[in-house]
């Protein structure tokens, strides 16, 4: 797939939204059963520092999870299915786990600087952004089929 075209950085945020779609809905279900595991009440102002420790915690590990398991298995989320995306490794047919993590690492460092990261897509001749340059790979748009 070395001569597939790059995903825009219209595509990769319209595939991310789709992808926050599903996660809204897991993260729903996770808070529930935080919640419920901490017999607590809707207020989470009464809970104790380790309800919302436990929470964030579950949320990061869910996330993470979503995005890893969806890039080294097949190289596309949901959302990037949609949009006919997919993640690339440059040094082989699958993304590894290191580096699929090293990929979400940067990529929530692009996000906390305000999407910096993101936008060096437009500037790289290969439109890779910040995570795709640590991990080694590219996101690519698939040809209709």
């Amino acid at each position: 797939m070395t001569d597939a075209l790059p995903a825009s950085l219209l595509l990769r945020f319209a595939a991310l939204f789709y992808d926050l779609l599903v996660l809204i809905a897991v993260w729903m279900a996770i808070a529930a059963l935080v919640l419920l595991a901490f017999d607590g009440d809707v207020d989470v102002a009464d809970q104790p520092p380790l309800y919302h420790f436990v929470l964030q915690a579950s949320l990061l590990v869910a996330t993470a999870s979503y995005f890893l398991v969806s890039w080294m298995h097949g190289g596309q989320t949901i959302g990037m299915r949609a949009w006919r995306l997919r993640i690339v490794s440059t040094t082989g047919p699958r993304l590894p786990l290191a580096r699929a993590a090293l990929r979400f690492g940067v990529a929530l460092v692009s996000l906390l600087a305000g999407g910096a990261g993101f936008l060096w897509c437009l500037a790289d001749p290969q439109g890779r952004a910040w995570h795709d340059l640590a991990a080694d790979a590219r996101m690519v748009r698939e040809p209709k089929v």
